[in-house]
């Protein structure tokens, strides 16, 4: 097996080993640190050595060999030696782990985090990413992902969080905030917000990841199915979405040819299958506007309509500010651009809009559109200057023609 095969399989049995380690001690911030030092172990060792007939078993062994070792460097607990050497290695867990993935998913969601804490946790614990990995994806320092990393956990701790599920009453707000995290994983490696790159695909592809257990485990679940879609139909679109030099496409001159056909007949199916059987949640609506998007042939037979009528019922569940600016777009190609600019000048009085790069580059697109091609430029010019994103400067300046 290669070594992304192994990377693979290691983030894949990363939270199984954790949720082993977690049934016998309880201790999240010392169990995921020995988890982290047996898949480290594991990363050098397997490539030139081979995968162990039993690779799971060899984690948890190495992990609980690390944790009673942690044990008994540490002074103040060694009167609890002799329960740390109980929990030696068998090589392979008896308890069920089928479970486990959701379990550190509510875990890492928990509500006394932050969402960057949310992020960089499940990242780490569930996702087997190093902190060295998730410093990289996000362009932050390595030292401030531990800290978010180091808090988090002292805030499980704090919390008295143990490694069970939570009670039937209490998951869906915490499913609900899983899938929030996933969502802002996948958008910052889909449009990274800064930095040259316009996507991170390791965490667009680890987001996919962590939502296709999380469907497992949850398969009657209309918006974990309805995220699955959205993250399908938007990676889809991702092989069209820069040019040879790496500058960004727009959607209507995107060679759809390009596109993911696999992904986008998934996503489609997915929430086709989700929309008719329970409650519409703001997912499954955003899915069904990406898969408009992706059926139509070309950017002409692109249904708005349909679009405008989804933003509308979007915006009467989750109101927010992309959400408005995105159904002005869709107000232009039904009403004409100058509907849509009063509808602009009405939105940016909204203070989460304010100075916001895409309302200038929304602004200049309707102006473009109504014929007012210098106005435009000047738009173009300074959502140039306000983003942070290397290559969406490259596009809007080239748009407004510097």
């Amino acid at each position: 097996m290669g070594l992304p095969g192994v990377e693979g399989l290691l983030r894949e049995l990363a939270p199984h080993v954790l949720g082993a380690l977690l049934r016998r001690d309880g201790d999240f911030d010392a169990c995921e640190d020995a988890v982290q030092e047996a898949l480290l172990a594991a990363a050098v060792q397997w490539p030139s050595e081979g995968v162990p007939a039993s690779p799971r078993g060899w984690l948890i062994t190495v992990a609980s060999r690390r944790r009673t070792e942690m044990w008994r460097a540490d002074s103040a607990r060694q009167r609890r030696e002799e329960r740390a050497a109980s929990l030696a290695p068998t090589g392979e867990d008896p308890a069920p782990a089928a479970d486990d993935t959701l379990t550190l998913l509510l875990m890492c969601c928990h509500p006394s985090l932050t969402q960057p804490s949310q992020v960089a946790l499940t990242l780490r614990a569930v996702g087997g990413l190093s902190t060295a990995e998730i410093a990289r994806a996000f362009l932050v320092p390595e030292a401030t992902v531990a800290q978010r990393i180091s808090r988090a956990k002292q805030r499980i701790k704090q919390s008295g969080a143990r490694f069970v599920l939570p009670a039937l009453a209490e998951r869906p707000e915490r499913v609900a905030a899983v899938l929030h995290v996933l969502y802002l994983i996948f958008n910052e490696g889909y449009t990274a917000s800064s930095g040259p790159s316009l996507h991170r695909v390791e965490l667009t592809a680890e987001a996919i990841r962590l939502t296709r257990q999380l469907r497992e485990r949850l398969p009657g679940d209309g918006e974990v199915a309805g995220l699955l879609a959205l993250m399908l139909l938007t990676d889809a679109r991702r092989p069209a979405r820069t040019g040879p030099d790496g500058a960004l496409v727009p959607l209507a001159e995107q060679d759809r040819g390009l596109w993911d056909a696999r992904a986008i007949a998934e996503g489609v199916d997915l929430v086709s299958r989700a929309l008719p059987t329970g409650p519409v949640g703001p997912y499954q609506l955003q899915a069904a506007i990406a898969a408009v998007h992706d059926e139509a042939a070309r950017a002409a037979d692109t249904d708005w309509p349909q679009i405008l009528g989804l933003y509308d019922l979007l915006g009467g569940l989750t109101p927010g500010p992309m959400v408005t600016l995105n159904r002005i777009v869709a107000v232009a190609e039904v009403h004409g651009p100058q509907v849509a600019l009063e509808h602009l000048a009405e939105a940016e009085a909204d203070p989460a809009l304010s100075g916001h790069h895409r309302v200038e580059a929304v602004r200049a697109h309707l102006l473009d559109r109504a014929g007012e091609h210098e106005a435009a430029r000047a738009a173009y010019r300074l959502a140039a200057r306000r983003t942070l994103s290397l290559p969406e400067r490259r596009y809007l300046d080239s748009r407004a023609g510097t």
